[in-house]
């Protein structure tokens, strides 16, 4: 029988933990000016959720944190809503690249925001509970309709101490607003 040297197998083992390491979450365009976008206008998210709210409270903080950055003006919701009525848009949440011109040009914003909210909500682990968060979303230029920015972010869920104290975790406000707050670091680093 051969014997396998420790350090061959530790090294293999390393290689092969760093092939897995996940790609970041966020794309950014090289090419993109974003010292350009001046106003940008947030749709309606896409609610893969069994909350009937959580896109609407999602995108509602998303624009609200994205205001307070400072950097961007950001469009009004119910400006967006009439924009969205007069075109006659099928889908707000999932708009086509016409649409995106089309309404960039109605709302006169330089980029525009989708996003999808892919968890809300509690989630459970034995006795413990805790809320979690999962968040997509992508900025879109309003001259091509490209994406230029594109990031997820997921945060919550029940940790170590929620299971030894049994704790209930953080609030959900919380945890959408730490989403929220990494998705705009994506954005602005």
């Amino acid at each position: 029988m051969r014997k396998i040297p420790w350090a061959a197998l530790g090294a293999t083992a390393l290689v092969g933990v760093a092939a897995c390491k996940a790609a970041p979450a966020r794309y950014l365009d090289p090419n993109m000016d974003f010292g350009a976008v001046r106003t940008v206008a947030v749709f309606p998210f896409a609610n893969l959720t069994r909350d009937a709210l959580a896109d609407e409270r999602v995108r509602d903080v998303f624009s609200s944190m994205l205001l307070a950055s400072s950097s961007v003006y950001v469009v009004p919701p119910g400006e967006v809503q009439r924009a969205f009525a007069q075109a006659g848009t099928a889908n707000p949440s999932t708009p086509s690249v016409e649409d995106v011109v089309k309404l960039g040009k109605a709302l006169q914003a330089d980029a525009v925001v989708t996003g999808s909210v892919k968890e809300y909500g509690e989630v459970r682990s034995g006795t413990a509970s805790a809320n979690v968060v999962s968040v997509s979303v992508q900025m879109m230029e309003t001259g091509t309709g490209r994406v230029v920015w594109s990031a997820s972010s997921t945060k919550g869920g029940v940790t170590m101490a929620d299971r030894l104290l049994g704790s209930s975790g953080i609030p959900i406000n919380q945890v959408t607003e730490a989403v929220v707050d990494e998705l705009l670091a994506k954005l602005f680093k």
